[in-house]
């Protein structure tokens, strides 16, 4: 058993170690219950508007999926048919799920176990998913000129062709204080505003009937786990009969009422972070400011004696266990560089409030000794820091780093917030800023997102085109117009120069990709609960892709930044200032 004991932070309880061992030794499987009934779905309402055949598709998967309560669990809530299993999202695409439905167990890293009859039941639903699905539409989509990129692989654009997207974390706080009810009644105030003769408001009236959709089939789906409650405390012995119970209770009130005690704020936004990565499977999907939003139910629970600091450390502990349990299929080939199924989903503490004070408050504390309780890999914990931030936490904070385990990571308030503020973020959202993914920064429940910007454009290779009058070394292949062969330049000036004209016909041609790519995914996959939980979404009628959200930015992703800066500072130096090579001597060195 892998040791969980840590003498600073205290340790685990016992059935929350037994639950941390239990979840790291179960087995992951490709899982084909989703892939079924979104098939049935898509089969059943194919004639529908994009925003309503996905929201049926999440209607159906709700009502019908496999649904259970872990003996040691105090949250109800799954994603797959059991824990850590990978459900299969078809309608991105099956490509590389067929391709390697018998190599999934023999990878190297990142393996899935399959069963001979998931094997068939995906074989069965294949041919209705050809070129029907986002990936065969984001191809038709792609100018010609772009092929070449597309067919070497120039563009990392994999995972944005293969999945949907995420990094951002809903409004929380929002959901917390007006439960799904209050989306759903600004959703029927905005839908019986519209003027019908505006053509614009045809496509808002079908979201907006979305919206009701999924609504709906979250509060089936919480009330299916109510019922699986109240049927299981008629057997449990009585301890965990009154804890079925009260989670029976909890799953029929929320996530569709307001939360009011700290276990019914907890097991809401669990319900919501979980169904969200059954809606899309789009990685990133993070918790926001936790420590924020959730601390008044905390200090009420508190003061009213309703719970301990150890039962909140326990529930805690419970909720990043059940964090562990979502999991993710990738492609053989994108686990080369991502391995290790991360799922990268970010729960943000510290920092600053909205009228910059420092922002840290006993649920800091609790958060930081129950993620150094369960020490796992998920979720990504971050900690905002400012020049005010508390002394105390701070070295609350290096002992949590001592444990060897990663965390916390730390984003810098002095840097952060005003480059938000640079870019046209309110000071007040600026200051409310929280950590999404692995390094990504976003205003919680205000952003949206897009794959432009994510084609990981790589700067070494670059630099190696630019040196080979245009063309990649590699494939042969003309990438760029050419601005000169290296062994020909007489000037460092010259070489900068040729590389700043290739960056900039390359980027330009990584825009048209990503543009084909983020218009495939707004018509195709439409995600309209996580559009529903973020604001403006509902007040302006759109989904996230459609430009809803209050930030609707585009952020690049390059590669190998500072491989490329160590090249260019050795060009430079060694053959342009001090001459020990010339370019054709380094051009032909083995």
């Amino acid at each position: 058993m892998t040791e969980t004991k840590s003498p600073y932070f205290g340790h685990l309880t016992d059935r929350m170690t037994h639950y941390r061992e239990a979840v790291l030794d179960k087995k992951p499987y490709i899982d084909a219950e989703r892939a079924i009934l979104a098939t049935e779905a898509y089969q059943k309402h194919q004639n529908k508007p994009a925003n309503l055949k996905r929201a049926y598709m999440l209607q159906t998967i709700l009502e019908n999926m496999t649904i259970y309560i872990e003996d040691e669990s105090l949250i109800a809530g799954n994603q797959a048919s059991s824990n850590k299993d990978a459900p299969i999202f078809p309608e991105y695409t099956l490509e590389f799920v067929l391709n390697e439905l018998d190599l999934f167990e023999k990878r190297d890293g990142d393996v899935f176990y399959i069963t001979e009859e998931t094997k068939q039941q995906l074989r069965d639903i294949a041919p209705f998913w050809e070129n029907n699905n986002l990936r065969a539409r984001c191809g038709v989509l792609l100018p010609e000129e772009v092929q070449v990129y597309m067919e070497t692989g120039f563009f990392g654009m994999e995972g944005k062709m293969n999945s949907g997207d995420a990094h951002l974390a809903v409004n929380y706080q929002k959901l917390l204080e007006h439960g799904l009810k209050g989306f759903e009644e600004r959703a029927r105030a905005a839908k019986a505003a519209l003027d019908l003769t505006i053509p614009e408001n045809i496509d808002k009236y079908h979201f907006y009937d979305s919206v009701f959709i999924v609504i709906d089939a979250v509060k089936t789906y919480a009330k299916r786990y109510a019922k699986l409650a109240r049927e299981l405390a008629k057997t449990a012995k009585p301890e965990r009969q009154a804890e079925l119970l009260d989670i029976a209770r909890i799953c029929d009130k929320v996530p569709y009422e307001p939360a009011k005690t700290f276990a019914e704020a907890v097991q809401s936004v669990w319900f919501i972070q979980c169904i969200l990565q059954i809606e899309s499977n789009g990685h990133s999907l993070s918790y926001g400011r936790f420590d924020q939003y959730m601390y008044p139910y905390v200090k009420a629970d508190l003061e009213a004696g309703r719970e301990t600091e150890a039962s909140i450390v326990e529930r805690l502990t419970n909720l990043w266990i059940k964090t562990l349990t979502i999991n993710k299929v990738r492609s053989q080939a994108h686990t080369f560089s991502s391995a290790g199924s991360p799922l990268y989903q970010n729960v943000t503490i510290g920092g600053q409030t909205r009228d910059k004070k420092d922002a840290v408050n006993p649920l800091s504390y609790l958060v930081l000794r129950s993620v150094a309780q369960t020490k796992l890999p998920q979720p990504n914990l971050t900690v905002r820091y400012h020049k005010g931030l508390d002394n105390t936490f701070m070295n609350e904070c290096i002992e949590v780093m001592k444990l060897g385990f990663g965390m916390p990571a730390m984003n810098n308030d002095e840097i952060i917030i005003p480059s938000f503020i640079k870019k046209g973020v309110s000071e007040e959202d600026a200051y409310d800023y929280s950590a999404i993914g692995c390094v990504e920064t976003a205003v919680p429940g205000k952003w949206g997102y897009r794959c432009t910007g994510m084609s990981y454009i790589n700067f070494p290779k670059i630099l190696l085109i630019t040196m080979n009058d245009g063309i990649d070394p590699a494939s042969g292949k003309r990438f760029a117009k050419g601005h000169g062969h290296f062994k020909d330049m007489t000037s460092y000036e010259e070489l900068k120069a040729a590389w700043d004209a290739t960056l900039r016909e390359i980027t330009r041609m990584s825009v048209i990709v990503e543009n084909a790519i983020d218009l495939g995914l707004e018509r195709e996959v439409p995600d309209i609960l996580c559009s529903a939980l973020t604001d403006d979404c509902i007040g302006r009628g759109k989904t996230l892709k459609e430009g809803g959200a209050v930030y609707d930015y585009i952020s690049g992703l390059q590669v190998g930044i500072a491989n490329l800066s160590d090249s260019l500072a050795a060009l430079k130096k060694l053959v342009f200032e001090e001459g020990q090579l010339t370019p054709e001597e380094l051009w032909q060195a083995p």
